[in-house]
């Protein structure tokens, strides 16, 4: 996108086609529907801020710090700012975690035809914290300790490592005998079997302490797609909102300002509350992206005969 004239507080663009695909910039494909963060608090300091304005007087620094409070928290539950990486899953069965990592939404591996298989997070076990045992005292094993007082850990936990050696189906079972007490009592116990404990295709621990998501033993090699949820937070680049939403973060950036105001009137912040909270939700039903269309053929594939 061309810039096409310039003034100490103004910035103008060229928005015809020609500029926009003469750049060659593909960074700037799509741009249009977000608003920079930046350009959203330039704005708000205008607009909201002033005397004989809603907001008499507020700092640059407190509109930044609210406004990035109020993209990460819209992050989560209104913009659904899923983003997704995939990896090929190393014989160490590890993968970092992404940077800008909040919480996963789905992990699941991709077969030769590329269709994707979600995985499972192992329930039935964990990677605790595993101090070495190597320092004795007669018979006995102790924790040992270096010389500045601090534990020694090893990298892997033995119920992780047990674990993660076996295939899913033995994951879930249990070692029964066929001819004992324990077998007998369990019989009949798949009808109404939890999904996650009768499928093969792999299962993951997320370990948010250490920054690690650990795969089981049949994973290694495969290629793996983790969609997570990140806060929005970043570069200036990075950090920008959808016009959709646009709205919603001006009425909680100035709801946010002004309850922290100990003179601001209660019935301002009430009623500033009350419109932040109609702005989010139109927002959220803009960014459902709900197509009549769509809608119309997901029901007409469930307008199905039922056969007896």
């Amino acid at each position: 996108m061309a810039i096409i004239n310039q003034k100490p507080s103004v910035v103008t663009y060229d928005t015809s086609q020609a500029a926009y695909y003469a750049d060659g910039n593909s960074a700037n494909f799509g741009n249009y529907q977000f608003v920079s963060l930046i350009d959203i608090i330039k704005a708000f300091q205008v607009v909201y801020v002033g005397e004989g304005k809603l907001i008499d007087k507020a700092s640059k620094t407190d509109i930044a710090f609210y406004a990035q409070r109020a993209l990460a928290e819209m992050s989560f539950d209104t913009f659904k700012s899923v983003k997704a990486i995939e990896i090929e899953v190393p014989n160490t069965l590890l993968m970092t975690l992404p940077q800008d990592y909040v919480n996963y939404t789905k992990i699941c591996y991709v077969d030769n035809s590329g269709i994707q298989h979600p995985l499972v997070p192992a329930r039935v076990t964990s990677n605790p914290t595993n101090p070495s045992q190597t320092g004795t005292i007669g018979n006995e094993n102790f924790i040992d300790a270096a010389a500045d007082g601090d534990i020694d850990l090893e990298s892997e936990s033995d119920a992780w490592a047990r674990y993660k050696a076996l295939v899913p189906t033995e994951n879930q079972n249990h070692d029964y005998d066929y001819d004992d007490d324990i077998y007998d009592a369990n019989i009949g116990q798949r009808y109404g079997i939890d999904p996650a404990h009768a499928q093969i295709n792999g299962s993951y621990y997320v370990d948010d302490k250490k920054g690690f998501i650990h795969f089981s033993s049949n994973i290694s090699g495969k290629i793996v797609i983790v969609e997570y949820i990140s806060d929005s937070l970043g570069t200036e680049a990075e950090m920008k909102v959808h016009k959709f939403a646009e709205e919603a973060m001006y009425k909680q950036i100035a709801y946010a300002i002004l309850s922290n105001k100990f003179n601001a009137s209660r019935a301002s912040i009430v009623r500033l509350k009350k419109e932040a909270r109609a702005a989010k939700r139109n927002a959220k039903l803009r960014l459902s992206n709900i197509k009549i269309s769509e809608i119309t053929q997901i029901l007409r594939g469930k307008s199905k005969h039922i056969k007896h």
